[in-house]
């Protein structure tokens, strides 16, 4: 099985929710980033983000991500050879490179899929790539070994979402707001009902993120998801106080939203049926 496939059956083990957490690869150094993504490995599944200028889909605490790291000097390349000195200490965490589709092309697609499973990543999310446009790039990826997740927004109509759904592999991300990363959740009951129509509509693994700041906000979506997503809540922690406490930091926020899920372990968890439909598909 691959990184991921191994981690949804252990998490099914645990009858829990995953943890996916997001860092922006560079920021605010190389050497900096390496150490918090050492420390943010302890997440079930790990997000890298490529920075990139326009941050489209990103609220303003990862927008502050991705210039840092840009100023830092960060590219395409240097965050390829960080995903490959962090997966030489994190041999079995599932990496997932998220970010957009302009340094990607910038760069050569075919080279990047290549480069990229070489440097130990397990898949990609682009997240302004509509799946109008994405049958090369799939390809590719997955001629690299590389599953490109798919993302569903609340406004995608169900003739979308099933044209959506028809190229999804690994798991299914979906979007929480309609809006960029980091706002609050301000009616969590609609959410929780989007999520239920996604499982209708799929037998894969569904991601729930944007917007999940709060460890109860994870704990309440983790009844109906089988990966939560955090990342601005992360970034907002390592930011607030010194930078020599940053790692420090990162560590124990990922530490309190695993505890987290932890604590809802034993409920009537929906991912065993996308298990079966992964080892009947394979």
């Amino acid at each position: 099985m691959s990184r991921i496939e191994s981690t949804l059956a252990r998490l099914h083990s645990e009858a829990r929710a995953g943890l996916i957490v997001y860092l922006c690869a560079g920021d605010p150094d190389f050497e900096t980033s390496l150490a918090l993504l050492d420390a943010a490995g302890e997440a079930d599944m790990v997000e890298i983000g490529l920075p990139f200028s326009d941050p489209v889909a990103d609220g303003p605490i990862l927008q502050g991500a991705h210039m840092r790291a840009l100023a830092g000097g960060q590219t395409v390349a240097k965050t390829l050879q960080l995903l490959g000195d962090w997966r030489r200490r994190r041999s079995d965490t599932p990496a997932i490179l998220m970010g957009y589709l302009n340094p990607i092309l910038a760069y050569g697609v075919e080279r990047f899929m290549r480069d990229a499973a070489g440097a130990g990543a397990d898949a990609l999310i682009l997240v302004d790539l509509p799946h109008e446009h994405g049958h090369a790039v799939r390809q590719l990826a997955q001629a690299a070994g590389l599953s490109l997740i798919q993302m569903v927004a609340q406004t995608s109509d169900q003739v979308r979402r099933a044209k959506i759904l028809d190229q999804a592999e690994g798991f299914v991300y979906q979007v929480m707001l309609n809006g960029t990363t980091g706002a609050q959740l301000v009616q969590p009951e609609l959410q929780m009902g989007v999520l239920g129509e996604l499982r209708a509509c799929t037998t894969l693994p569904i991601a729930a993120g944007f917007g999940i700041r709060t460890q109860e906000q994870a704990r309440t979506f983790a009844q109906a998801a089988d990966l939560v997503v955090v990342g601005s809540a992360l970034v907002q922690a390592i930011q607030d106080g010194p930078s020599e406490g940053a790692v420090t930091r990162c560590r124990e926020t990922v530490r309190a939203f695993l505890n987290a899920l932890r604590s809802g372990a034993g409920d009537d968890r929906p991912l065993a049926d996308a298990l079966d439909a992964i080892q009947t598909r394979d």
